[in-house]
């Protein structure tokens, strides 16, 4: 056995593990942290909001069909309020008494209740400044020179705002509403976020050129039209009822702004199937409606937790199936995409409980420089990303850009593919979601760096990372090949879902294409290397008919570990313990990353929550 042939197996057998384990985690939770038509259920979560001062919860509360005046009732009067309608998944966003659950659960008019959880931007902070090549590594030069800018295009960002920043021309922001209730600022951004997604969807650069300049920092799609929907506070939290509230309204808002593409640079942990999550079941209603929906995949990749090396981390909204759902990638600071690595933080399929196949693809995601305004809290707890002027202007000197800040995270990979659909939208405006996403499946670019080890820019720690499907997709984002591509594929009626994983009886692990998929059908097969390439499948023989992403046969059915008792209760992924997710009750105003609690009142945790850090 030669090394490299060493290697691989040392990876398949350690995959194969991970993998089952992933699926055993997923498998295990038989009663699944969320609200049903079960008086367990809500008895459940009334024991863990026993400690709340007042005994309210905040829930969303989905009926069988659109909810009118009578179904209302039938919270409200259990001592409920309405907060938002949310007619887009049949429900309402609602506060009432934790006491009230368990009738109101078995009321038949009643399908699902789920807390109104946390939601977050998927983003890290970095102190290193470099030169930024994110728009040459997937090739967006090439669709600039052949004129396309994403004019006409409508792009609705679903995040913490836009600050009026000089790169976003004047007439680029075309719409702005706010959903968290702020009413001073309305949709302007206080985080930081919402406008560094922003600029790397459709900056222009203006404020990185002049007569000494030598580098620009633009956006994918300089002149799309964006719809600015707030849902992140200042400290970069919401909800889950305010995120399905600018979903629904990104939809009424569709023909108006010709809205073709929906930016998601947000998520929470997972707790529950796809199709049962009001979260995902709204992105699905967008999908239907003709907008490509575009989602970070989280920042859980070095989650360690259950002992599967980040893998099974994938966020809400991003583990489901219709959309389209992006890791990131380190460029390694060079316009040469050959050298590239997966972050080590970006997460990792497949998804709990459905065990999709996820992320779809990936694209850089590490280090990113884009647009701010000082007075953000991102930039106010982090002064140390505020890139130089010396890095774009050859006579910048030292000084700090008032423009440009460095963020990390699969939130500054997400716009790139958002900018990329928008241009091809432009090219062909008859292309539907399922199409879209088929077409950069397809020709995303393959032959990745398979083992890489990446080194903390902070702690030094190194962590080994393998360019499988789990990680990277079915590969790296190449819109000069995207545009290039003419496959019409699916029909407007067919569909690209995205895969599921499972364990065969002969200890495999094997993807299970969904029948209407256009990425199971003929042409274009999940499991014949056309879409994902033989590096991406780890080549071990698995690009066969049968879909074998794995197979070793060092690896027996014992060995899988598939139904093991070894990641039940305390250690299921997301470190439950004693009916809590992630260490947070549910309701709770914090959300966990990286062990760093987000939204906590103590300034110091804060801080550090937004200086966590990306890969040199």
């Amino acid at each position: 056995m030669t090394r490299k042939q060493s290697k691989s197996a040392m990876w398949g057998r350690t995959f194969l593990t991970v993998c089952a384990l992933v699926l055993s985690a997923s498998l295990s939770y038989a009663a699944p942290h969320h609200m049903s038509n079960s008086p367990d259920g809500p008895r459940k979560m009334a024991r863990e909001l026993e400690g709340k001062t007042n005994g309210r919860v905040d829930v969303i509360v989905r009926f069988t069909r659109p909810p009118t005046a009578f179904h209302h009732g039938k919270v409200t009067n259990r001592g409920g309020k309405l907060k938002r309608e949310l007619g887009l998944v049949n429900g309402g966003a609602y506060s009432l008494p934790a006491s009230a659950l368990a009738d109101l659960a078995a009321d038949p008019d009643v399908v699902f209740i789920s807390p109104d959880r946390p939601i977050h931007g998927a983003s890290t902070g970095s102190v290193v400044p470099v030169l930024d090549y994110h728009t040459d590594t997937i090739n967006a030069p090439a669709a600039w020179a052949q004129g396309l800018d994403g004019t006409g295009i409508g792009v609705a960002v679903i995040d913490s705002g836009i600050a009026n920043v000089a790169d976003l021309n004047s007439n680029n922001v075309v719409y702005s509403q706010d959903f968290t209730g702020d009413s001073v600022n309305g949709a302007v951004d206080q985080y930081g976020h919402g406008t560094h997604v922003s600029g790397i969807i459709s900056g222009n650069g203006s404020q990185s050129t002049g007569s000494n300049d030598f580098y620009t920092f633009k956006g994918v799609a300089g002149n799309v039209n964006l719809i600015d929907l707030r849902v992140l506070d200042q400290n970069g939290l919401g909800t889950d009822s305010q995120v399905i509230a600018a979903i629904q309204t990104a939809i009424q808002l569709q023909s108006t702004y010709n809205i073709r593409v929906i930016n998601l640079s947000v998520g929470r942990p997972v707790f529950e199937s796809y199709t049962s999550d009001p979260l995902c079941q709204a992105v699905e209603q967008a999908w239907q409606s003709g907008i490509v929906v575009v989602v970070a995949a989280g920042n859980y990749g070095r989650d360690n937790a259950a002992g599967t090396n980040g893998y099974g981390t994938i966020t809400a909204p991003g583990n489901d199936p219709y959309v389209i759902t992006v890791g990131a990638m380190n460029t390694k600071g060079t316009a040469d995409r050959t050298d590239d690595v997966p972050a080590s933080y970006s997460s990792k399929g497949p998804s709990l409980f459905d065990q999709v196949v996820k992320p779809d693809l990936v694209a850089p995601g590490n280090l990113i420089v884009s647009l701010y305004t000082p007075a953000e809290t991102l930039s106010q707890q982090n002064p140390g990303n505020e890139i130089p002027t010396s890095l774009y202007m050859s006579n910048g000197g030292s000084a700090a850009s008032g423009s440009y800040f460095l963020l990390s995270g699969t939130s500054m990979a997400a716009p790139m593919v958002s900018g990329a659909a928008a241009l091809m939208l432009q090219q062909d405006s008859t292309l539907t979601p399922d199409q879209i996403k088929a077409r950069l499946m397809k020709t995303a670019f393959k032959n990745l760096v398979q083992y890489s080890t990446v080194t903390d820019a902070v702690t030094g720690q190194a962590f080994s990372e393998q360019a499988d499907v789990f990680t990277v997709g079915a590969g790296y984002l190449d819109i000069q090949a995207a545009l290039a591509n003419t496959d019409l594929a699916p029909s407007a009626t067919g569909s690209a879902l995205s895969p599921t994983a499972a364990v065969n009886a002969n200890g495999n692990v094997v993807l299970v294409a969904n029948a209407s998929s256009v990425l199971g059908s003929n042409g274009i097969l999940w499991g014949s290397g056309i879409l994902w390439g033989s590096g991406i499948l780890w080549g071990s023989g698995s690009t066969t008919d049968d879909g074998i992403l794995w197979g070793s046969d060092s690896s027996t059915s014992d060995g899988i570990l598939w139904g093991s008792d070894s990641l039940t209760q305390d250690g299921i992924l997301w470190g439950s313990t004693v009916e809590q997710d992630d260490g947070i009750l549910w309701g709770s105003t914090e959300e966990q990353e990286d062990g760093i609690l987000w939204g906590s009142s103590n300034p110091t945790v804060q801080a550090a929550a937004a200086a966590l850090h990306g890969d040199k």
